[in-house]
């Protein structure tokens, strides 16, 4: 059995390792479980692997407000200290304090 442990958690603020945005995790893949599709849009020479954690993200950059689906080698921790501006972040997390978000409901 192959066990993948997480690197980020719920709630932690993130920043892309080479594309200009950063985001909230608000949800983790053990493995890639996105479309094949999706998958395939990604230019091969830098297509990471599946076998690793996935972030879903409340993201943004500059222009825009989105959601992101990110690998893990792609992701590091954002220690900027800034709160993160997403308008969907309300709906899921409290407070900002160290890095993160606090939920605002348990999720099973």
């Amino acid at each position: 059995m192959h066990t993948t442990h997480a690197k980020y958690h719920i709630g932690q603020v993130v920043r892309h390792r080479n594309h200009p945005f950063r985001g909230v995790v608000f949800d983790v893949d053990a493995i890639f479980s996105n479309s094949q599709e999706w998958y395939d849009a990604i230019p091969e020479e830098s297509r990471p692997s599946k076998d690793q954690p996935y972030y879903h993200l409340l993201a943004e950059n500059d222009e825009s407000y989105y959601v992101a689906y990110v690998s893990e080698q792609n992701l590091v921790a954002d220690f900027s200290g800034e709160p993160v501006s997403h308008p969907d972040l309300d709906d899921l997390f409290g407070e900002f304090g160290n890095g993160s978000y606090r939920l605002q409901f348990h999720m099973n």
